[in-house]
């Protein structure tokens, strides 16, 4: 198959090594510099190459803030019967973008990035595969994650929306919590070093991407269960209350081990 990847990224460069062995692949970027350790694989910085390269599928991995802007640029250049796709973590206006663009589409979320998973052993992570796309496109990403030893999940667009305003939003929301009342530590301990590497990680991620996690729509309900348990948590050492502590202790170690 011929696979037309747009962005030379982490994630555009991660596909692009996982695919270019089976297929005939290209990448296309703007910016020349990001594709000099693109490998095994036809580097693209025209639209005129993209044309002339007749993709089967596209697989968008533009960074969000510009992932429509990505497909409207080529959307011209491609040929009728292409399939189109994107990995987007937020999926805000992708489906009415899909629905008027014409062509057939798939969307799907692997559930890791290159900061924290381990690529080589990817069977500890998650992929999403929304439903409501082309049923030879959701096959191909099907095989491709399974290759990969992810687990695989099929949502709507909607349920798709729900669990990133829950898996994302409450871990970023908490990392900020901790970034912006963090003090410098001489001897930090094992837990904080650990907490300092997450936060890391978090916030080298695009300013983009994490504002439109959190602006979700729904997020803000999801916050609100964070505040209403700082209250909860505050009251108890406040008053110093060893049975609430217990209670409340008990509670959180069986919410972990579900």
């Amino acid at each position: 198959m011929r696979i037309l990847i747009l962005g030379a990224g982490k994630m555009g460069s991660f596909f692009t090594d996982v695919l270019s062995f089976k297929h005939e692949t290209a990448v296309y970027d703007v910016d020349p510099k990001r594709l000099r350790f693109v490998y095994n694989t036809y580097r693209f910085t025209s639209l005129d190459e993209i044309k002339e390269f007749q993709p089967e599928l596209v697989i968008n991995a533009a960074t969000v803030k510009y992932t429509i802007d990505a497909f409207n640029k080529i959307l011209p250049v491609l040929p009728k019967e292409c399939i189109i796709s994107d990995i987007a973590s937020v999926k805000t206006g992708i489906q009415e973008f899909y629905k008027k663009s014409g062509f057939r589409y798939v969307s799907t979320h692997p559930m890791f990035g290159p900061t924290f998973a381990n690529l080589d052993q990817l069977s500890t992570e998650n992929a999403i595969i929304i439903n409501e796309g082309d049923h030879l496109g959701k096959i191909f990403f099907k095989d491709l994650y399974q290759e990969l030893g992810l687990n695989i999940f099929e949502y709507t667009f909607d349920e798709h929306d729900t669990t990133v305003a829950y898996s994302l939003s409450i871990p970023f929301v908490s990392t900020f919590v901790f970034a912006a009342i963090m003090e410098h530590q001489d001897a930090p301990g094992t837990t904080f070093k650990r907490h300092m590497s997450i936060a890391k990680g978090v916030l080298n991620e695009d300013d983009y991407l994490l504002q439109e996690i959190l602006f979700n729509p729904r997020t803000p309900a999801q916050v609100e269960k964070i505040r209403t348990e700082l209250n909860d948590l505050l009251d108890i050492i406040s008053n110093k209350d060893a049975d609430r502590m217990h209670s409340y202790l008990s509670k959180i170690r069986n919410n972990i081990s579900k």
